[in-house]
């Protein structure tokens, strides 16, 4: 464990923790805990989703596996050349990433797929310090609005001076770029709030966006 992760069973977030203990019971092979995050801290792309699925991270322990987000996500930033083998939405497939890490704004599991504002402001000590332990860190992809808006109190940066929108770039104080997309949620997808070619659009956006900073 680093800094930047909280400890297996931390208990900062008492309805968290208790939820993770009824988990226990009822899905006992489950992680049932804090999900670290995936890829490197010398990464220049940091990817923010919103917390672990039920039966995705929650039961993997790496963001997005397993959850029906992660078979947008995945794919698409292999496609660009973010990320190497075969995702197969399991934490020992082989899948690694390139030059991104993948975190969540809320390491654990919450009710309902739905995190409080107290949950997202105790977990963001982590975000933060994820951030500030990210030497190479050029862009941040948000995925989601209550994401966009975690990110934006970790680095106590009020929520007024960037508003979230799908597509939009915000320059942050210390030169990183602040990049949003709606969440590759099966809602969103199923919904056409957003479709596979959007996001992929939004990481090309990325691609470019890192190529112009370097």
């Amino acid at each position: 464990m680093s800094f930047c992760e909280p400890d297996i069973n931390c208990c900062l977030c008492p309805r968290l923790v208790d939820f993770r203990k009824q988990n226990k019971i009822k899905f006992p092979s489950y992680h049932n805990a804090p999900v670290e995050a995936f890829g490197d801290l010398s990464a220049q792309i940091l990817v923010v989703g919103l917390a672990p699925g039920l039966n995705g991270a929650n039961q993997t322990n790496r963001p997005f596996t397993n959850d029906y987000a992660g078979d947008i996500l995945y794919p698409a930033l292999k496609k660009f050349g973010f990320a190497t083998g075969d995702y197969q939405k399991r934490k020992d497939d082989g899948f690694m990433l390139k030059n991104v890490r993948v975190t969540n704004a809320v390491r654990c599991v919450p009710p309902q797929n739905k995190v409080t504002g107290d949950e997202i402001k105790t977990c963001g000590c982590f975000l933060k310090a994820e951030i500030e332990s990210m030497p190479n860190l050029q862009i941040i992809l948000s995925l989601g609005a209550v994401s966009h808006n975690a990110v934006l109190k970790a680095l106590h940066i009020k929520q007024s001076a960037f508003h979230f929108a799908h597509g939009a770039k915000h320059l942050l104080p210390k030169g990183q770029i602040l990049i949003d997309s709606y969440h590759t949620s099966r809602y969103n997808i199923n919904t056409g709030v957003l479709t596979t070619e959007m996001f992929e659009q939004i990481i090309k956006m990325v691609q470019g966006t890192l190529n112009e900073k370097n």
